[in-house]
C-alpha cells in the first residue's frame, strides 16, 4: 500500500538524497566558488545509493521487516556520508581562511530524520498487524 505515511517520509528522504544534492552546494570556497556534490565521485555515489535505497524501500511495502532493515542500512550510509562531508570540510587543502558551509551538508541529517520517522511508522504498522493477529 503506497498510501501509508511512511511512503511520504521515504519520498522526502528520496528527494533529499536524490534530487536536492544536484542543486544545493556543499560548501563555498574562499574564492566564492560553489562546490557541488557532482564535483566529487564519492558524493555522487553515496547520494545516489542512498536515494536508490529509499526508492527500494518505498516499493517493498509488502515486507515491512525488509523495509525496516533497508531504512537502517540507509541511515548507516547517511552517517558515513556525514562523516565524509565533515572530514572534507575540516581538511580543505590550500585554504588559510575557513570557507562557508552550504546547506547541502545538512541533507544527510534531514534524510536520517525522515528515515527514523518512516521506521517509527513501519513499527507502528507491524504492531497493529500483530495485535490483529492475536485477536483471531
Amino acid at each position: 500500500m503506497l498510501q501509508r505515511v511512511q511512503t511520504l517520509y521515504l519520498a522526502v528522504a528520496f528527494l533529499l538524497a536524490g534530487i536536492l544534492p544536484l542543486f544545493l552546494s556543499l560548501w563555498t570556497t574562499v574564492a566564492k566558488v560553489d562546490i557541488m556534490a557532482m564535483d566529487y565521485l564519492i558524493y555522487i555515489a553515496l547520494f545516489g545509493f542512498s536515494s536508490l535505497l529509499a526508492l527500494i524501500s518505498i516499493f517493498s511495502f509488502k515486507n515491512r521487516q525488509n523495509q525496516f532493515v533497508i531504512n537502517r542500512l540507509n541511515m548507516i550510509l547517511n552517517f558515513i556520508l556525514i562523516g565524509l562531508l565533515v572530514y572534507n570540510s575540516l581538511t580543505l587543502s590550500g585554504e588559510a581562511k575557513v570557507s562557508e558551509k552550504g546547506i547541502g551538508m545538512l541533507l544527510p541529517i534531514f534524510s536520517i530524520v525522515f528515515l527514523v520517522l518512516a521506521n517509527k511508522a513501519i513499527k507502528k504498522d507491524e504492531d497493529l498487524v500483530k495485535s490483529v493477529d492475536r485477536i483471531r
